[in-house]
């Protein structure tokens, strides 16, 4: 298989746009069309709430991603000798540190604002919840103890980009929890996870050579690529009981991903390692977008 030649270093504006790393937003924007859409038919939807739900998503997503990015940068672990995956603002002197961590926080703020607005016409428990998802994005792999360095990135995707986006979104909504959210949440979050394992595939010898024991780098190569094949099932196997189980009958049109996840998964099973991971880290955004914008349509026509 022949890898992909190297990405040109952006400059200016496209360094950060680079550095907010578009490929990941679809795991913000997924969690709210679907948490809205699960609720049509139960409550009217208000639009601002919904938009300020996607603004926190988006906030806490590229805030988290220039966290990183600077986190990494400073600790040496994104020295562009060891990594082999798209550029990094601070590893590659892109930018200096301190307008990365100014960069994270200014995204930070962003969705602070919109979240203390929905906890002003919501409730006071936002701001737990959203006091949370701000030091889980920070200490991904920031602080003295980074947990993202011991392997429980994958559990915090799963949580924060899936079970809280998505239920939180319903939440602001109606006020009130109820079923379908939770469970459209665990496609919704494994979509999210499964790009997340494929970027600590490809980084495993750089992070076993920097310390960085990721759940990649704990579980080895050969399982971690079954880890990444067995979320896809598993999201997939779980839209037969959203769509039936909640007689949302079109969700299943949901499905038509398995066909995008088809070459991503084979490239992995096939043994595609470094760069030639970088377009099925791409494939697996398609995947969760196309998938995650098909299940939140199914799930408001049916609504």
């Amino acid at each position: 298989m022949t890898a992909p030649a190297p990405a040109p270093v952006p400059s200016g504006w496209r360094s950060w746009l680079a550095g907010a790393r578009p490929r990941t937003l679809p795991a913000a924007v997924v969690p709210v069309l679907v948490g809205t859409a699960c609720v049509v038919g139960e409550h009217p939807i208000s639009a601002p709430r919904a938009l300020a739900a996607g603004v926190v998503a988006l906030g806490l997503q590229v805030g988290t991603n220039f966290a990183n990015d600077y986190s990494d940068g400073v600790r040496g672990t994104d020295d562009p000798g060891r990594r082999v995956g798209p550029v990094r603002l601070v590893g590659w002197g892109i930018q200096p540190p301190g307008a990365v961590k100014r960069a994270a926080l200014i995204s930070f703020g962003i969705a602070a604002v919109a979240g203390l607005g929905l906890a002003a016409v919501v409730g006071v428990e936002l701001l737990v919840v959203g006091a949370a998802a701000l030091a889980a994005g920070w200490f991904y792999t920031g602080g003295s103890h980074p947990y993202g360095y011991y392997g429980f990135g994958e559990l915090f995707v799963f949580t924060f980009f899936g079970v809280v986006a998505t239920v939180g979104t319903a939440y602001v909504q109606t006020d009130e929890l109820f079923a379908l959210p939770f469970v459209a949440s665990i496609p919704v979050g494994l979509w999210a996870t499964a790009l997340l394992v494929i970027n600590n595939l490809r980084d495993i010898p750089g992070d076993t050579e920097s310390g960085k024991r990721t759940l990649a780098v704990r579980i080895g190569d050969a399982r971690t690529r079954w880890l990444y094949v067995a979320m896809l099932v598993v999201a997939f196997s779980c839209i037969p009981f959203v769509a039936g189980g909640f007689d949302r009958p079109a969700a299943a049109a949901s499905l038509i991903g398995i066909v995008l996840a088809r070459k991503p998964v084979l490239e992995v099973l096939e043994g595609a390692a470094g760069p030639a991971l970088i377009p099925v880290l791409a494939a697996t955004a398609r995947v969760q977008l196309v998938s995650g914008a098909l299940l939140a349509g199914g799930l408001w026509l049916s609504g």
